[in-house]
């Protein structure tokens, strides 16, 4: 690492936070502590915050800034981060900085702009009085670029702020959301397909800590498919952070609905029984919602009526966040958090065992409870629960600890 990239540093751009009112520290403490936590496998970092802005400053030359810049990208609450360079707060250091950091960008530019942010308000001259200034010596110093104020190749942001100046190229866009944490603990029902990763990720943006199911249904089920899900979780950490993922042994419940229950109810009452566990594990964790994968009209247990008789089940609210989401809007962001070539691979899901060939798709809840009535729900619930284990995977190094 050379003498510039040693002092390059991360500016991280605060969204949603700065809305806040009375309680916003406590939003801007859990993203702090979050970045903290998210940049510590890199090196020794500096974080802290001033003026609605996160600063990470490496304090070793080792630091993997790499790899910090993707993890600050990926926290929720950041809306943009900017690689800069600080400097003194003079003109003079800030063309410097300049000339130095941006070189190569202004060589390959044809067209550039200077914009100047003057949170300190004691530097002498006006942010306009700084750009023009700026921007006259980038001009000498690069004859080649022309000034272009609405559409330039390059934008060069100065930033005069409480401890220093800082030069950077534009930002690049961040996770957006509210801090992971603040939004309380959930639930989520994790499959192998595509919603439910998705919907998790949607959960979290929105400060939900996450804890996991996953129902597995050996034999019908095999170790791959449940190492498909395991995977799907470690390709959610670099957004969520760490997850516990709760492995729950479905066959008995899935044979005595077999057994006991009309075809046509089969997928219906499975769905109430993951409901009834999603909910015990919750209470095990001190969650207080269940988030699925569910999108209205897209399979027949997905129905209004047949989303009535699933919530009857359970006391806790169920957060659908992909519910009004069309299949195509979902896989796009399954591509963008990187879960969708893991979601496609062809391995079996509990889901789909015992699939009705003409399922109920209009019940009302009276009727689902008569059936269901065959069946022994508090010990089978129980049972499950009682076989139920763990596995918690690691953000910071993908690593599986089980339990």
């Amino acid at each position: 690492m050379n003498d510039t990239a040693a002092r390059e540093m991360f500016l991280l751009k605060l969204g949603e936070v700065v809305l806040k009112g009375l309680n916003r520290r406590s939003f801007e403490d859990k993203l702090l502590s979050n970045v903290r936590r998210r940049v510590r496998n890199c090196g020794k970092f500096n974080v802290y915050s001033r003026q609605s802005t996160i600063y990470v400053e490496p304090l070793e030359a080792e630091c993997d800034l790499e790899g910090a810049y993707a993890a600050c990208r990926q926290v929720f609450g950041v809306i943009a981060v900017a690689r800069a360079m600080p400097c003194e707060k003079s003109k003079e250091a800030v063309l410097a900085a300049a000339k130095t950091y941006l070189g190569d960008a202004l060589r390959q530019a044809k067209s550039f702009k200077v914009e100047t942010k003057r949170a300190d308000k004691r530097f002498p001259m006006t942010s306009i009085q700084l750009s023009q200034w700026v921007g006259g010596e980038l001009h000498d110093a690069f004859p080649h670029l022309s000034v272009d104020v609405h559409s330039p190749d390059l934008t060069v942001y100065v930033e005069i702020r409480e401890n220093a100046a800082y030069v950077h190229a534009p930002a690049e866009s961040g996770a957006g959301g509210l801090p992971i944490g603040m939004g309380g603990t959930a639930v989520s029902l994790l499959s192998g397909g595509i919603d439910s990763p998705v919907s998790s990720y949607m959960m979290a943006k929105r400060g939900c800590q996450l804890e996991m199911v996953h129902f597995i249904s050996p034999p019908y089920t095999s170790d791959a498919a449940r190492d498909k899900v395991l995977e799907l979780a470690r390709l959610l950490t670099p957004w969520t952070g760490r997850l516990v993922v709760h492995l729950v042994p479905f066959t008995h419940i899935q044979e005595e609905i077999r057994r006991g229950c009309p075809e046509e109810y089969f997928t219906l009452i499975m769905r109430r029984f993951m409901m009834r566990i999603a909910q015990q594990v919750a209470r095990r964790v001190g969650a207080h919602a269940l988030v699925t994968g569910e999108s209205l009209g897209q399979v027949a247990s997905q129905t209004m009526q047949a989303l009535a008789v699933t919530e009857d089940a359970v006391s806790l609210p169920i957060l659908r966040p992909v519910i009004g989401m069309d299949k195509e809007e979902i896989v796009q962001i399954a591509r963008k958090i990187g879960t969708f070539d893991t979601s496609i691979l062809p391995y079996e899901d509990c889901c789909t065992v015992f699939t009705p060939r003409h399922p109920r798709t209009r019940p009302t809840v009276e009727e689902v409870r008569e059936v269901e009535a065959a069946l022994d729900v508090d010990a089978l619930v129980a049972e499950a629960m009682a076989e139920s284990s763990w596995v918690r995977i690691k953000y910071e190094d993908g690593r599986r600890i089980t339990g």
